[in-house]
């Protein structure tokens, strides 16, 4: 189908982008349960931090939706560079995930380019990637991009945690089978 320039064609155009700005405007008033924060279409990037086991890449932080957390090789000193259009596909983890301390290493980093706080795992920003659409996926570990002219290679923040309520070599193992007899 071919949009044929007319008047009343710019103008349905313009009412249906003005539509679609509305209800993403809405959609980031309500009060969302999955962890996501609605207002930066950060998918993930507030609430607590964890570690999970995730299929293929190990022990990974993720974060309070389950999303696996990345660095950028190139932010490894804690400066930031992911800015303007890389932030188009990764969300800057929200400093609210470093609350608890549930996580060693957790800390936040204050952006230069926006002046929010970022969350950082052993001094390496943290975010979510916007091919990652569930828990438990890691499309962004080891991918390479370029933005602005600085080439960006990905990696999930890996740990030697283990997940809460796993037993580590220094658990006590039960002895009984764990039947309780």
């Amino acid at each position: 189908m071919k949009l044929m320039p007319s008047r009343s064609g710019k103008c349905w155009v313009t009412m249906a982008i003005g539509a679609l700005v509305s209800v993403s405007a809405l959609a980031g008033c309500g009060n969302r349960n999955d962890g996501s924060d609605a207002a930066t279409g950060d998918a993930g990037g507030t609430g607590s931090v964890a570690v999970k086991n995730v299929d293929g890449v190990g022990m990974a932080l993720v974060d309070s939706a389950g999303k696996t957390l990345y660095f950028a090789d190139q932010e490894a000193d804690g400066s930031i560079h992911c800015t303007a259009a890389c932030l188009d596909f990764w969300f800057p983890a929200g400093a609210e995930g470093a609350a608890g301390g549930a996580v060693a290493g957790l800390s936040t980093v204050h952006r230069p380019d926006n002046g929010q706080d970022q969350l950082t795992f052993q001094g390496k920003p943290l975010y979510t990637f916007k091919l990652d659409t569930g828990p438990g996926q890691h499309e962004g570990n080891n991918l390479e991009d370029t933005f602005g002219g600085t080439k960006f290679t990905w990696r999930a923040a890996t740990t030697s945690a283990t997940e809460p309520g796993q037993p580590t070599t220094s658990d006590p193992q039960p002895t009984d089978g764990g039947y309780g007899y």
